[in-house]
């Protein structure tokens, strides 16, 4: 979750640097953890006592924190994976690769079997149980039913939907894959302790009309650097194409960053890191303390042992994730940082 949100950046703006280690904080004032060695867990009463936007602000960011590690799983990231964008600030050169208004998924996964839209919902729950298996709510077939006309509109676009719900019962998750999606085949689901009821959820979907004809992709204006036109191919080829155009927006983002950041932490296969610990939660006294660190340029890492080791977590292994030039590392406040050498020894043991 940390890496995912606090370190997620709209590549057209600069992020402040203490607007970010706030929300890392304000994150960790509700969401519990034990180093990788339980289920997350959620302070249900502070959660409670907020106001309703601290309320959305900690469900959002649980909910696509949840979600990129349940896709990794499912999908079984490996160091070829691309990566993942947002769609709620949706990239210029993405813009005409999707429709700007109305529905649209909260981030792109771009997988080698094609782009996958992930949607993710976050919410507070009182009963301290699961749903029964296949027992969905209303509301979650409403916006299944609106993502399925969403990818009608979009080519038949694959996606996913995860369902994240805060409780006494701790931080679990609902997942929804469409049937019959090429792109989602392989999923690895033997994780999932429950699984759903065979019977799917069945939506009438009317396809686009492909008579219309497409309008061309408007000129970039000159003062938007990451405007670009649509290549001659359509669809899947053409979501593809965009992906890989945002990749050195990407990169210059990075580079703000890393210039911004003033310590040197250390080297990782050669390569500086810069960074720096920032104190977690905001109520009460601090449990957690985390390093918020950018590479200088990108090292290459087999995501599923990274994956693997995260999971089984033992002994005196480090909490720390790389996921391209960013990377994090969550500690527990009641035992001195880890020196850089540990760090980096276990990360190389991925690369």
């Amino acid at each position: 979750m940390v890496n995912v949100n606090a370190l997620a950046c709209d590549l057209r703006k600069t992020v402040d640097p203490r607007v970010r280690d706030h929300e890392v904080a304000l994150l960790f004032s509700y969401i519990l953890g034990d180093q990788g060695k339980g289920p997350l867990g959620v302070e249900c009463n502070a959660l409670d006592s907020s106001s309703l936007h601290i309320k959305r602000f900690v469900s959002e960011c649980t909910g696509l924190g949840v979600m990129s590690a349940a896709s990794e799983v499912l999908f079984d990231w490996t160091h070829k994976t691309g990566g993942l964008s947002s769609f709620d600030v949706l990239p210029g050169k993405l813009k005409d690769a999707y429709k700007k208004t109305g529905v649209r998924p909260d981030l792109l996964y771009d997988l080698a079997d094609g782009p996958v839209a992930g949607e993710a919902r976050g919410r507070r729950r009182d009963n301290p149980q699961m749903f029964p298996p296949g027992k969905g709510t209303t509301e979650q077939k409403e916006r299944l039913e609106q993502l399925a006309r969403w990818s009608a509109a979009h080519g038949d676009h694959a996606y996913f939907m995860s369902w994240v719900w805060l409780g006494q019962g701790g931080v679990y998750v609902d997942i929804f894959l469409p049937d019959g999606s090429a792109a989602l085949k392989g999923l690895k689901t033997g994780w999932i302790e429950v699984p759903g009821d065979p019977k799917p959820w069945q939506f009438r979907v009317r396809p686009p009309d492909r008579r219309r004809a497409v309008a061309p992709a408007p000129a970039p204006a000159p003062d938007e650097e990451l405007v670009v036109t649509l290549p001659g191919v359509s669809g899947q080829a053409a979501t593809r194409e965009v992906i890989r155009q945002t990749g050195p927006a990407a990169e210059e983002a990075m580079n703000r960053a890393f210039a911004r950041e003033e310590d040197q932490l250390g080297t990782l296969a050669g390569v500086p890191v810069r960074g720096r610990w920032i104190r977690g939660d905001l109520l009460g006294e601090t449990r957690h303390e985390v390093l918020l660190g950018v590479l200088g340029e990108r090292i290459e890492l087999d995501r599923r042992a990274q994956r693997e080791r995260l999971a089984s977590l033992a002994g005196d292994r480090l909490d720390t994730y790389l996921d391209g030039r960013l990377l994090t590392l969550v500690r527990p406040i009641d035992g001195p940082r880890p020196e850089w050498d540990q760090i980096s020894t276990e990360l190389l043991e991925l690369t």
